[in-house]
């Protein structure tokens, strides 16, 4: 019973690690998520088509706007670090 258990967790564990997404390995694989006042990171080969965008140059609080935060790659997961 005992070794049932620890396999089955063993194989949770395995399952679980294998079906994760890397999205990043540095800072430099994660952009904002969005093209205008982004507050979240996504993956660089996720990241929104802004060719054609144009965004308002106020510094809308809790964004990525004026240098309040950055995109960065924690725990292999793009995420955003405001300061």
């Amino acid at each position: 019973m005992r070794k049932s258990i620890i396999f089955s967790i063993f194989a949770l564990v395995l399952m679980t690690a294998c079906t994760s997404e890397l999205e990043c390995t540095s800072d430099a694989d994660c952009v904002p998520a969005s093209c205008c006042h982004a507050d979240s990171c996504v993956p660089k080969d996720r990241a929104p088509d802004c060719s054609e965008t144009f965004c308002t140059q106020e510094c809308v609080p809790e964004t990525l706007d004026c240098n309040q935060g950055d995109c960065i790659c924690q725990d292999n997961r793009c995420t955003t670090e405001f300061y």
